[in-house]
């Protein structure tokens, strides 16, 4: 059997743009109403018999202590971060293990649902639902795999690989140097994609790269001024690896039992219903 660890904040974003707007009693419920129904056809497949799902509970995390630049909530449409709350209540409601994360990220919490569950021989496989390119580092082999629902694309480690150029431990070390937008990691000057996995591909981690270029065992254009951006701004780049790095200690329940899906909690899923202007049977889920 596998586990299907889902990144929630993305798929409520997913939805926000996906589905159509909604009102119910003057609020705005659209992308929940999406989620609830993505996530019902999901389980009505057969295909899910264990799931955890994550959510960013805040924006902010112990990282924006670390980097002023860090993401915040600022700029989040206001009527999508209202359905936030919303959301977790409604997930919890379908009778999936819910974590809604405030100090660690929704990331954190499936880097640290997949490092314990990839060590259970219960479980075949372990599917992290999220195309999000930061848990590509949770990849191990064939076992530890990510999903993007999108597309419905799997991508193992020699998809990292391909996809990357290098393997899932080197992927903090990638953001850092090339950044990553999404998350205010601003990235080391002048490298960019292909001069960061050239150069990552031997040396695996930022700290094993060699001040001056001319020590470097691999060829890479521009590699002076690459050295030289690098050397001048190491103890930068290794703040973006720390930001860039999932932890795997997030205060989560991700035991066997506690994630596997024995149906919808059917009161719950009522309120919610009620809430999201649906009806519970729409759904058409098992309850318990």
């Amino acid at each position: 059997m596998r586990a299907h660890l889902v990144d929630g904040t993305f798929e409520l974003f997913r939805t926000w743009f996906g589905a159509p707007p909604a009102q119910v009693a003057g609020r705005e419920v659209g992308a929940t109403r999406g989620l609830v129904r993505s996530l019902a056809a999901w389980l009505r497949s057969g295909e899910v018999t264990h799931i955890g799902v994550a959510f960013d509970h805040v924006i902010e995390s112990f990282r924006n202590e670390l980097f002023p630049g860090y993401k915040t909530g600022e700029g989040v449409e206001p009527a999508l971060m209202a359905q936030f709350e919303l959301a977790e209540r409604a997930v919890a409601a379908l009778g999936v293990a819910m974590w809604p994360m405030v100090e660690f990220e929704a990331d954190d919490g499936l880097a640290t649902a997949a490092a314990r569950l990839a060590n259970d021989p219960a479980f075949e496989q372990i599917v992290i639902a999220s195309p999000d390119k930061d848990l590509a580092q949770c990849v191990r082999g064939t076992r530890v795999v990510t999903l993007d629902r999108i597309r419905n694309a799997t991508r193992d480690e020699a998809g990292v690989i391909a996809k990357f150029g290098i393997g899932p431990a080197s992927i903090p070390d990638y953001l850092a140097l090339v950044g990553d937008d999404a998350d205010g990691i601003p990235g080391i000057a002048r490298w960019g994609a292909r001069s960061a996995a050239t150069v990552l591909a031997h040396y695996l981690h930022v700290d094993a790269i060699p001040d001056e270029a001319a020590r470097w065992q691999v060829t890479v254009r521009g590699a002076a001024a690459l050295a030289g951006e690098l050397a001048a701004h190491r103890a930068d780049a290794l703040l973006y690896r720390t930001l860039a790095t999932l932890r795997t200690d997030a205060p989560i329940d991700a035991s066997p039992a506690a994630i596997a899906w024995r149906g919808a909690d059917a009161p719950a899923l009522a309120a919610v219903c009620e809430e999201l202007g649906i009806a519970p049977a729409s759904l058409n889920l098992p309850t318990r």
